[in-house]
């Protein structure tokens, strides 16, 4: 990966683009924000959210666990080590004066607040079904880590938009679920895990979450079918025992 020269949004984006990644909103952080001060203990004036879109990481993925895109049983930790390990190559070209810390989601507890960051750097909203939805990409996206740097980056102003829910009569991911595992602001995981562990999930199983699917919005952005598979896969494997 190319060192950078500069840190400024557009060559943060270039740099986290290279690496299968892309940059999902930032913000100027606030004590009412709980961002963590860097390693070197200054307090971050900047945070970058990254993350994907759609199956934007999962070549990058793939190609470092190429047994993994197939239908097996994939473990769940693999995409938070290859998160760990693209995100520090991100790091490192991006030091400059002061090197810029990671943050994950996925390291706790205690966790980070990242649904909160989310809501902050970019108009995301809590949908009926619980991940959050863009008014673009829908349910097709996560975040992966966050980036924090000790000067403050000129950021984009986060788009004014409203959540896409608040149109949507139907809400069809409500009735997409097989076994009415999704409840507004509810979810019965022993039912789904229940569902996917038969063939009866085959479907949820070879191309992902028929309620998460059901959703009419970002449907360009939906994963791809390996990508899928292996979200399903790790989802299964990690939550198997609350069946016992």
């Amino acid at each position: 990966m190319r060192m950078a020269t500069t840190r400024d949004f557009q060559t943060i984006t270039a740099v986290l683009d290279e690496a299968g990644l892309a940059v999902r909103g930032g913000f100027h952080p606030g004590a009412e924000d709980a961002v963590p001060q860097l390693s070197s203990g200054v307090q971050a004036a900047t945070l970058v959210l990254a993350g994907n879109v759609g199956s934007s990481m999962w070549q990058p993925f793939a190609g470092d666990h190429p047994a993994e895109s197939a239908e097996n049983e994939a473990h769940p930790t693999l995409l938070d080590d290859w998160s760990r390990k693209a995100l520090a190559e991100v790091a490192d070209s991006l030091s400059g004066p002061a090197r810029c810390d990671v943050l994950f989601p996925f390291e706790g507890p205690p966790f980070h607040p990242f649904i909160r960051w989310a809501q902050r750097a970019e108009p995301v909203f809590p949908s009926p079904i619980g991940p959050l939805i863009h008014p673009d990409y829908g349910l097709w996206h996560a975040y992966r880590g966050a980036l924090i740097f000790a000067e403050r980056i000129e950021l984009p102003a986060r788009p004014d938009r409203e959540s896409p829910c608040l149109t949507c009569e139907d809400k069809p991911c409500l009735t997409g679920c097989p076994v009415e595992a999704h409840q507004e602001n509810a979810f019965d995981l022993a039912r789904c895990i229940g569902h996917v562990v038969t063939d009866s999930g085959a479907e949820c199983m070879a191309d992902g979450c028929l309620a998460r699917r059901a959703c009419p919005v970002g449907r360009p952005h939906q994963y791809i079918p390996d990508h899928a598979r292996f979200h399903m896969t790790a989802f299964r494997r990690t939550n198997r025992g609350v069946l016992d």
